[in-house]
């Protein structure tokens, strides 16, 4: 079993997120940390724990994590490994924002159990970073890569966004070559999109700014790959690296389809064909708790032809790819010759040029 607990406070909205986040100066902790653990204890009669009774990865994301306060992030770890217990060495990752990191709360952070610190770089340039609303500086990410490995964070991974408008005239190699030299245990590559009710929606619609062309997009992609490969990372899946073996085993359990639980506003839960996801927005979800009512806005069960699509789609966007029975021979053979997938061991696995036609490619199987 894998638990997601979404965080929605953050300082302001980045120019590009349509995430279910509460802009708040002062972070309601204590108050987050109790109606979640409230919420958590609802789940504790559901029949899935006869199957898979333990923890093996817990994620905080959001939103910004690292705004709450150490003591709450820790109250709610304690609380999961008292009902449930965890696996021996299980993966427990916080995402943080460089500006977040002092040696203080590294040293809380770690004695809370975080073992793991995604950290939201997404780019070294100032005109970028001021250009995406962000509330850290280069500098900061220096400095919080430095605090993380001193306070013992045993692995570290860095977002980076790619894919800009080119008004920005960002230099996607030197974005690279400066987050390797800050020697991450993992990388996740995410290209922009424009998201609709978000700022960088509003500056598209008024011509503001020019989406970048799908020639670019792609040639910073393969740029990535071709860069990260050859320092030692394994591109195990569409946007993410890891060195020596480093994949991040929670998002990796998506990919599978394992189980997993979401808590908190607007988190999703899976097991085998159920689904389910929680009311959005924050204001919304304390008032249910409070009232004694049910957090879930809406829920629903796959069929099987959605189960296999499902399968379809989260295989192919991995490395490790699906048996290639999966996919008639006919349409594998094209994508072949068009060099977007291998065959190996049995499985088909796309190529990085496959990976930039995974929606279109997955279509076709499912037409």
């Amino acid at each position: 079993m894998h638990l997601y607990i979404h965080v929605p406070f953050c300082a302001r909205r980045c120019s590009y997120c349509d995430f279910a986040i509460a802009v708040r100066r002062d972070v309601p902790s204590d108050r987050f940390a109790e109606l979640v653990l409230r919420e958590w204890a609802g789940w504790q009669s559901h029949s899935v724990w006869g199957r898979t009774p333990r923890i093996n990865t817990l994620y905080f994301g959001g939103g910004t994590p690292s705004r709450l306060t150490p003591e709450a992030i820790a109250r709610i770890v304690e609380q999961v490994w008292s009902d449930r217990g965890m696996d021996r060495g299980a993966e427990i990752t916080l995402e943080v924002n460089p500006d977040d990191v002092t040696p203080a709360a590294v040293e809380a952070w770690r004695a809370g159990g975080v073992n793991r610190v995604s950290l939201g770089a997404q780019s070294f340039d100032p005109t970028v970073l001021r250009w995406m609303h962000r509330t850290h500086d280069a500098r900061q990410i220096d400095r919080a890569v430095e605090l993380l490995r001193a306070g013992g964070v045993g692995e570290l991974s860095l977002d980076l966004i790619f894919g800009l408008p080119g008004m920005l005239d960002r230099d996607w190699a030197a974005d690279l070559n400066h987050a390797l030299a800050l020697h991450p245990d993992h990388l996740s590559l995410y290209g922009l999109t424009i998201e609709a009710r978000t700022p960088l929606a509003r500056w598209a619609a008024r011509g503001a700014v020019t989406p970048v062309d799908d020639e670019r997009y792609a040639a910073e992609f393969l740029a990535a790959h071709q860069r990260l490969e050859a320092e030692g990372y394994e591109h195990y899946e569409v946007s993410n690296y890891g060195r020596g073996g480093r994949r991040a085993r929670h998002n990796s359990a998506y990919w599978r389809r394992a189980p997993y639980i979401g808590l908190g506003p607007s988190a999703h839960s899976a097991m085998d064909d159920e689904r389910r996801w929680n009311q959005r927005e924050w204001a919304a979800y304390e008032r249910r708790m409070d009232d004694g009512a049910s957090v879930v806005e809406g829920e629903e069960r796959l069929s099987a032809q959605e189960v296999r699509l499902e399968e379809l789609y989260l295989g192919l966007r991995t490395a490790d790819g699906l048996p290639a029975e999966r996919v008639a021979a006919e349409t594998l053979g094209r994508w072949s010759d068009s060099g977007w997938a291998t065959v190996i061991d049995g499985n088909v696995r796309l190529t990085p040029e496959g990976w930039l036609r995974l929606d279109a490619l997955v279509a076709s199987v499912s037409a």
